[in-house]
């Protein structure tokens, strides 16, 4: 299981949209009767490479969507992006739902389904390839997705590591 990335991004600087993924209704039976709660996920990004996804409850369905919101926001990732897709494919688990990523050529758009599409939208991603394995369960499959785009290293930042002393510019350029 992946661990969640926690970041040092500063979500005031960003122009963030929020994308609700799903809601669901949830009773809980007392003594007294049944006490209705609601969980909301939700995904925010800026379209330019970062993005987050958090999970609110409330007993109302307007806090639960500012609940998880607020939760995206402090969970945001920067997603290392060659231009319009990714730079590698990348195969993760989380819970029981794995997730994989594949880039794609220019003008071949997001192939995805469900919380994979939402994400991959709000992070900025245009032509990707993807396939959900395992559960359908919406907020793993989520969280496997951002885990897979934290995942995700840039070739040339990866080399330059490897040679000490070097930039990616240079590993790059030559």
């Amino acid at each position: 299981m992946v661990k969640a990335v926690i970041s040092k991004i500063d979500a005031q600087e960003l122009s963030l949209n929020d994308k609700l993924i799903f809601i669901n209704r949830v009773t809980k039976v007392v003594k007294g009767g049944k006490r209705m709660a609601f969980s909301a996920l939700v995904v925010t990004g800026d379209g330019a490479g970062h993005v987050g996804v958090g999970m609110g409850k409330a007993k109302e369905v307007p806090v639960a969507i500012a609940k998880a919101s607020a939760i995206a926001k402090k969970n945001l990732i920067k997603v290392d992006m060659n231009g319009t897709t990714i730079h590698h494919e990348i195969r993760i688990k989380y819970g029981a739902a794995e997730v994989f990523l594949k880039p794609a050529a220019p003008g071949t758009g997001i192939i995805a389904g469900g919380s994979v599409r939402a994400v991959l939208e709000t992070a900025g991603i245009k032509d990707i390839l993807t396939k959900s394995m395992g559960s359908p369960n919406k907020v793993n499959v989520a969280r496997a997705t951002i885990a897979a785009l934290a995942a995700v290293k840039n070739p040339a930042e990866t080399l330059a590591k490897r040679r000490a002393g070097t930039s990616a510019e240079e590993v790059v350029g030559g």
